[in-house]
């Protein structure tokens, strides 16, 4: 199932907008390449917060 903006995993709901958003993009590519949920989260989950440390980019909503 892809995700979006306003429906997204429970797992991405601590991340600042940008940083959530990149983790979408990052997830629905990999099950379009045919990876399970599961696994295109996880994965997601790491590159968006890789691309959020290389621009600079607040990660986690603040106390989280």
């Amino acid at each position: 199932m892809p995700w979006d903006k306003d429906d997204y995993p429970d797992s991405l709901k601590n991340f600042m907008a940008p940083v959530r958003n990149k983790a979408i993009d990052i997830a629905n590519e990999l099950l379009k390449d045919g990876y399970s949920e599961r696994r295109a989260i996880s994965i997601a989950t790491a590159k968006a917060k890789e691309w959020g440390e290389d621009h600079d980019k607040q990660i986690r909503k603040k106390g989280h």
